[in-house]
């Protein structure tokens, strides 16, 4: 054992002594020179190529790294067998990620790649404005070289396309509203923000559910459709109207919207918002992917329908966009808050050039009269799609007695079912009426459905004998009323167009005279 030991330790002193050999005899800058050629060569004949992603360039951070990191988080999670978790700031669930040194094989366009997560120790730092981390990190990404095109090309942007999905929806959404007055934040933004946590989807929605599945396919299509848009030379965006009476699931429309598409929600409040340029402003601060909400805009300020007030002002004799000396009261003169918003300015916002400084934003308004509104906020381009918000129908009832009692339809007797589809359109009451009626007795699922329909056919009752109703002797329902007077003010606003087209063409003739 004595000589084993001897003879190593002889071997271990020749070879030191042949590497201070090598080191005198050849200098640094050779060896250097000579991994860098066998380095060449060895790439040369090797069928892959390798791509380095750092954590830091230079002194800012890679966003490339960081959608590596988030992309590779949604497959590590299964495939994976040593995981990192992680927690960001405002958000709502744990990611997953490579440990230290690990690997993991992904497929895009059946085309193999590996990924191996690097971490070393940084070497000691000399003094710096701005000390980097201790662990120098990156990603080491491994293709065949015949595969280099496509990955560059495509992947890549995959990747960061899904990095970006993936964080809108870890992260909690937000709630907007521009700050009083105009004024800013302290990091200078006119919006202030909350999280947005409302529950609302279009599961829990009481609307018919024929209504709701045309709505969720045109959200759909629209979040689907960027490439429609640019085909077609549109501005990627939608405008939605909805309207109807109080109480009928406007505000958790919006928040089921939200939720729906994942995107935030900037409500604007027009009576803190002093002019049209300060408005534009507002728009230019919102983000992609978000919800800009009027709500009540007949009630906020004064863009009511300009027909029925051209009996009352000698002045409608001006073109259609001749709106900019109009303030927001209507009246001639600055409101008392200073108010100047024209409807010029609220046209240019929703449809207007600076609606497409940015992308994939959807407008709603709300309003409880849509007669009120000016006829050239309703047409297509500004509210796409109107939406009526009406009374709790049957359909409706049934989603409500399932969310608030559990009940499912053969749950309740059939009778009292076929009672309350008899007197629930009579009724004429609001979903929120409806669930007040049922959260007060959510204890006694059993008195809760028999209070309701008492007050279904009290209501009915009471509608018959007031007259309310115009269901019979060949009067209108409610909701052909509404549809009637939507008609009437689209109508309206053609009529305007073609009065002033004919007094474009008196005046043409008169200076051509």
């Amino acid at each position: 054992m004595k000589e084993y030991w001897t003879s190593l330790a002889s071997l271990l002193g020749v070879l030191a002594f042949c590497q201070s050999l090598m080191q005198s005899i050849f200098p640094p800058e050779l060896r250097f020179a000579f991994l860098k050629f066998f380095n060449r060569v060895f790439h040369l004949f090797s069928s892959y190529c390798y791509f380095d992603i750092t954590e830091i360039d230079g002194v800012n951070t890679n966003e490339l790294y960081n959608a590596v990191q988030l992309y590779l988080s949604s497959s590590v999670s299964i495939a994976g067998n040593r995981l990192s978790l992680t927690r960001a700031v405002n958000s709502s669930s744990i990611t997953f990620g490579l440990s230290n040194n690990d690997s993991i094989v992904d497929t895009f366009n059946n085309v193999t790649v590996l990924w191996e997560h690097v971490v070393t120790q940084r070497q000691t730092q000399t003094f710096a404005w701005r000390p980097l981390p201790e662990e120098k990190r990156g990603f080491t990404l491994r293709i065949k070289k015949r595969d280099k095109a496509l990955i560059l090309s495509s992947y890549l942007d995959f990747i960061m396309e899904r990095a970006n999905e993936i964080r809108r929806k870890n992260q909690d959404r937000l709630l907007y509203t521009n700050s009083r007055g105009g004024s800013l934040d302290s990091r200078g933004h006119p919006w202030e923000s909350v999280p947005f946590k409302h529950p609302s989807t279009f599961e829990t929605l009481a609307m018919d559910p024929v209504k709701k599945q045309q709505i969720m396919d045109d959200l759909k299509d629209f979040a689907e459709g960027q490439m429609f848009y640019q085909k077609t030379g549109r501005a990627w965006k939608r405008g939605y109207l909805l309207y109807g009476p109080p109480g009928t699931g406007k505000s958790s429309m919006i928040a089921a919207m939200a939720n729906h598409l994942g995107y935030d929600i900037y409500d604007l409040e027009l009576t803190e918002v002093h002019s049209n340029s300060e408005l534009r402003k507002l728009l230019m601060k919102t983000s992609s992917k978000s919800i800009i909400v009027i709500e009540d805009i007949d009630c906020s300020i004064n863009l009511t329908n300009r027909k029925k007030n051209s009996n009352a002002t000698t002045q409608t004799q001006r073109s259609y966009y001749d709106m900019e000396t109009r303030p927001g009261t209507g009246s001639g003169e600055e409101s008392g808050n200073g108010n100047t918003i024209t409807l010029s300015g609220l046209l240019n916002f929703t449809d207007g050039l600076w609606s497409c400084c940015g992308s994939e934003r959807i407008f709603v308004f709300t309003t409880n009269h849509i007669e009120k509104l000016d006829p050239a906020l309703l047409r297509s381009g500004r509210m796409d799609m109107h939406i009526h918000m009406s009374y709790c129908d049957f359909p409706s009832l049934k989603i409500l007695l399932k969310n608030y009692l559990g009940y499912e339809e053969e749950d309740v007797e059939e009778d009292v079912l076929k009672e309350m589809e008899r007197v629930v359109d009579r009724a004429e009451m609001t979903p929120a009426d409806v669930s007040e009626a049922l959260i007060k007795n959510r204890r006694d699922k059993e008195k809760a459905v028999r209070e309701l329909l008492e007050d279904l056919k009290s209501r009915g009752e009471g509608n018959v004998k007031d007259g309310k109703l115009r269901g019979q002797s060949g009067n209108l329902t409610e909701l052909e009323i509404v549809e009637e007077e939507e008609k009437r003010a689209i109508d309206s606003q053609n009529e305007e167009e073609d009065t002033d087209e004919e007094e474009i063409e008196v005046e043409d003739n008169i200076c051509k005279d």
